[in-house]
């Protein structure tokens, strides 16, 4: 099967083993269901890592870890370089398949999508990029499905992302439903660290004036007033903040299931 141009530019593609860890385990955690699902178009539906890079890891770990809760979801790495997909090619078996794309996900007839993965893919573009590439990688995307956007350290100990919702509509296909700030404890979690791995629509908007700038500010001012809790540990101090910064107004998610794993899951954030 033909497939159309791909749509995008070539990244560096370095990536590391582990460097996307927390981000397959915070979806396999926030929408399982999305995972094992297997009714009607869900049965054919993928999980998608798009620009996976120069090697095939991350791919390849994803299948490993969400296979533990459904061993028949097939998924899909996309990559932009021909080279990196001919490299990948002898790592693809019926349920993992590598294939040369970009936004516009390249899919086979009757397959959809039920999450898409892209990290560090929209680094090198204009914040107005941002909306459009959004649009094309909602072709294919099932009503209900995700897609987690966003940036991460080299390493994985930081990153944030877009959560975006897929809606039926094609005029409005997807709804942001959280802004979500990961953190390891190994490197700390001070709003400034966060700040240089923000998704392109947010990474210029630390200005004054603009709510990610205002709500990095109270994020920061909650981390100095509740630094009494460090005693009990980078994991306690960091739920204690979040539970000051809702104190503020802020809707944050402020289940400890969530906080004590190093999530801040911002909810509805501005668009």
């Amino acid at each position: 099967m033909r497939h159309p141009k791909p749509q995008g530019q070539i990244t560096r593609g370095k990536t590391a083993p582990n460097r996307l860890r927390r981000a397959d385990i915070f979806l396999l955690r926030y929408d399982p269901s999305l995972l094992t699902r297997q009714d009607g178009d869900f049965s054919r539906a993928l999980y998608v890592d798009l620009g996976y890079g120069a090697e095939a890891i991350t791919t390849l770990e994803a299948a490993s870890r969400l296979r533990k809760v459904n061993p028949r979801l097939g998924i899909l790495g996309v990559e932009i370089d021909p080279q990196r997909v001919a490299n990948a090619q002898p790592f693809a078996d019926f349920q993992t398949q590598f294939r040369l794309g970009g936004f516009n996900i390249p899919l086979m007839g009757g397959e959809c999508i039920r999450i898409i993965r892209a990290f560090n893919v929209l680094r090198q573009y204009s914040p107005q990029d941002v909306l459009p590439a959004w649009a094309q990688m909602a072709q294919g995307v099932l009503p209900g499905g995700l897609l987690l956007e966003g940036t991460s350290t080299p390493s994985g100990a930081l990153w944030v992302a877009n959560l975006l919702r897929r809606q039926a509509s094609a005029q409005m296909p997807w709804t942001q439903e959280a802004l979500v700030f990961s953190a390891n404890f190994r490197v700390g979690f001070q709003p400034v660290d966060f700040q240089a791995v923000l998704p392109k629509n947010y990474i210029h908007r630390v200005v004054p004036g603009e709510a990610m700038y205002r709500f990095l500010e109270d994020w920061k001012s909650a981390i100095a007033e509740t630094s009494p809790m460090r005693v009990w540990g980078q994991r306690e101090w960091f739920v204690a903040a979040a539970l000051r910064l809702a104190s503020l107004g802020w809707e944050v998610n402020t289940r400890r299931k969530w906080l004590r794993k190093g999530w801040l899951i911002w909810k509805n954030p501005p668009p």
